[in-house]
């Protein structure tokens, strides 16, 4: 006679399983499908645009000198850049960076490099086509961004409100604890004294009088903070750079054979030739934020002529983001590897223990300039991540005024932005950010989807910008009356709604 084995009770599923999951998915799907994805349509768009981020690097440069004006009651062309640069110039600059160059060695620079290069044709058809679709807002001001040209590019309101929730989730509200709580890990591993829950509360002082005002308000505060914060992290990096001048031309040798596995001792962690691509690769995109269709939505906010101004701007922001800010982060490092082994060496550095990406840098640029550098790098740090936080609620508030006007809804969403930076100083919320990454990288590839589409409304703008700039140089037109007219403009694709560029 037989004996039945005796019933197994089925395994519940913890918070662990949960977590191993969505990392999972999270790694494979950030390192190999959206990154991929990613790079191949900043391919496309530059071939597409014909290499528009080199032949009009230029304009990109000279549309910032000029952009402080027409706002008109709104948000000028330049606090829309301000807002952009500081919602990509965070904490991920400076840890985020270190952590590249510890799995990926230093080729893994090089790799940012090239992405961002590729991003800027990515970073101009986005917000371009911003502009297009945006529509009226108050108070004189516009609402654009991904939702608004999903809408009205793609006649698809649905689709452009699942793109606007992912958006305030991810962006609005996790973002900003994820940037207080790696804040808080860098000052109290640099300055034990100050207990995390301290920077929430010194955060939620900063922020709270400026996130209440709404996005004028942040507006206001980002173009003066974000290009001076953005500077003064670039110049200290500069002087540790100068004051080792003569280690540069190693570093870039270091740089460009780590790139191709020329030299298997300039190995990262992960070790080979794989690991500078993918860390570089991963690191740049996501910086820059090229595609993902944030910072889409700070430029459809803006006040301008015509739509190529933020087109051009905003690309340029992701030339500052990557080329400079995140190269004097890897720079810094570098060097201070070479003449101090303690701080980093290609493929030892972090083996075992990552989180020494966290104070890297602040411990490189104390090896060169001194101790005395810890605590105005904490305070440069927080800046970081004080601007990051204004500039992730603008695109907050912008998808939330797609879903709904209401003051009410406005308030709650200003409210809960201001809680966050408190909860996000002390709490442990490894598994919330995880399921935010997964959330950003659903948003980005209905960002991508819509760009694709779309993307021959740009050129077709792009084309009109080209033909009155020749114009102006043959003398047949005034400079400054240069501007997008969309009723019977035969550079565009058919006819576009609403009535914000009729005339």
């Amino acid at each position: 006679m037989s004996t039945a084995a005796p019933a197994t009770a089925p395994r519940t599923l913890s918070l662990e399983d949960v977590e191993t999951t969505l990392n999972l998915i999270d790694d494979r799907f950030y390192a190999y499908g959206l990154s991929a994805l990613l790079v191949t349509v900043g391919l496309y768009f530059t071939v597409r645009t014909r290499g528009v981020q080199l032949r009009h690097l230029g304009t990109m440069i000279r549309s910032i000198t000029g952009s402080r004006s027409g706002a008109q009651g709104g948000i000028s062309s330049f606090q829309a850049f301000a807002v952009g640069l500081a919602a990509r110039v965070g904490i991920g600059n400076v840890a985020g960076v270190a952590l590249a160059i510890v799995f990926g060695g230093p080729g893994a620079l090089f790799w940012m490099w090239v992405v961002a290069i590729i991003g800027m044709a990515t970073a101009f058809v986005e917000s371009t086509l911003a502009q297009i679709f945006k529509e009226r807002g108050r108070d004189f001001t516009f609402q654009g961004g991904p939702a608004y040209y999903i809408k009205n590019g793609l006649g698809s309101r649905a689709w452009g409100a699942v793109f606007a929730g992912l958006c305030i989730v991810s962006v609005g509200v996790t973002v900003v604890m994820v940037q207080t709580n790696s804040l808080a890990s860098v000052i109290n591993a640099t300055v034990p004294e100050v207990a995390p829950w301290m920077v929430g509360v010194a955060l939620v002082l900063l922020t709270a009088p400026i996130v209440l005002g709404g996005l004028k308000s942040v507006a206001r505060v980002t173009e003066v903070v974000a290009p001076l914060m953005a500077l003064a992290y670039v110049l200290v990096a500069l002087v540790v750079l100068l004051i080792n001048i003569g280690e540069l031309p190693r570093v870039l040798s270091q740089i460009v054979h780590g790139a191709f596995g020329a030299d298997q001792a300039l190995f990262g962690t992960a070790g080979g030739i794989t690991a500078a691509v993918l860390n570089g690769v991963r690191r740049g995109l996501f910086s820059n934020e090229a595609g993902l269709g944030g910072a889409a939505c700070a430029a459809g906010s803006a006040t301008v002529a015509h739509p190529t101004q933020q087109g051009f701007i905003q690309a340029f922001g992701v030339l500052v983001d990557t080329v400079l800010v995140c190269t004097a982060t890897a720079l810094a490092i570098l060097i201070a590897g070479r003449i101090d082994g303690s701080v980093y060496i290609p493929g030892v550095t972090g083996l075992g223990d990552d989180s020494v990406s966290g104070t890297l840098t602040q411990n490189a640029i104390a090896s060169v300039l001194g101790q005395w550098t810890s605590w105005p790098m904490t305070i440069l740090i927080m800046v970081l991540a004080y601007s990051t936080i204004l500039g992730a609620f603008s695109y907050a508030e912008v998808c939330l005024d797609y879903l709904t006007r209401t003051p009410t809804a406005r308030w709650a969403l200003r409210v809960a932005a201001v809680a966050c930076a408190f909860i996000g100083g002390g709490a442990a919320l490894k598994t919330v950010w995880t399921l935010a990454d997964v959330l950003l990288g659903t948003g980005a590839l209905i960002n991508l989807v819509a760009l694709v589409v779309l993307s021959r409304w740009a050129r077709g703008v792009l084309r009109d910008w080209e033909a009155q700039r020749a114009e102006v140089a043959a003398g047949t037109r005034a400079a400054d009356s240069v501007r997008f007219v969309a009723a019977g403009n035969p550079y565009l694709p058919g006819r576009l709604p609403g009535d914000v560029w009729s005339r």
